[in-house]
């Protein structure tokens, strides 16, 4: 039996065991994880430079493509590393930090997405008030209250989960640190810990999807598919 104060590292849930499997991780999450620089870089400098994308919407886009460089490069790097290295360990403020900044900046996503809406409903249902309803004063309030709900979501969360005491190890059922795991480690009551409903390799998936893919296909969503964007991009480029 163990408990919080003693455990001063977590192993994370390696991909596979076999070496040349785990090489062909590191360079598949290599790829996506450059193509997500890539694409929400090329956003953001677009829309910086570019003085007709200096609205409203593409000012949510520059958020988003933030966040999303920010998300991909909390989770991705560690696991390409412990993948290289053939490891699992990731040390206890590490994984207080992966925690933290996971679900602030998915929060603060969350949060932006329900912003863009908003916009894209004044734009298509109020367009003759659509400059003053979202002007640059509200434009700025929006975006700046959902990166602040998103860190206080994430302050209290983190805070809450790394205050119980932990009894059951210190090995993860994921790839990068995450609360429902980190419950289950927990020697709190059983409505507490979360209930063990899909097996290991489908929360691994799941995962995937919803912390590597998005990051790296927004760009392609949100923005490659404007052709305001595309024309941006190619006289910034050309």
């Amino acid at each position: 039996m163990s408990n919080s104060s003693s455990i001063t590292q977590f192993l994370l849930l390696p991909f596979t065991d076999t070496r040349e499997l785990q090489l062909l991780h590191f360079w598949l999450f290599l790829g996506i994880y450059l193509a997500a620089l890539l694409g929400n870089g090329l956003i953001i400098t677009t829309i910086a430079w570019d003085q007709h994308l200096h609205t409203p919407m593409y000012f949510f886009l520059i958020n988003l493509a933030l966040l999303d460089l920010g998300y991909i490069s909390i989770t991705v790097p560690k696991s390409m590393a412990n993948s290289l290295w053939d490891s699992r360990v990731i040390s206890y403020a590490g994984c207080a930090a992966q925690v933290f900044f996971v679900f602030f900046l998915l929060g603060a996503e969350f949060y932006l997405l329900t912003s863009m809406s908003y916009d894209r409903y004044v734009a298509i249902c109020k367009p003759l008030h659509y400059g003053t309803l979202l002007g640059s004063r509200a434009c700025v309030h929006m975006a700046a209250a959902a990166w602040a709900t998103g860190f206080l979501n994430a302050l209290q969360h983190t805070a809450n989960t790394f205050s119980l005491p932990l009894c059951k190890g210190n090995a993860l059922g994921q790839f990068f640190c995450e609360i429902p795991q980190i419950l289950k480690l927990s020697c709190s009551h059983s409505y507490l810990r979360p209930p063990l409903i899909s097996s290991q390799s489908l929360d691994l998936v799941v995962s995937v999807l919803y912390s590597v893919v998005p990051p790296a296909v927004n760009p392609l969503i949100y923005s490659m598919r404007n052709q305001e964007v595309k024309d941006a991009v190619w006289k910034l480029v050309s």
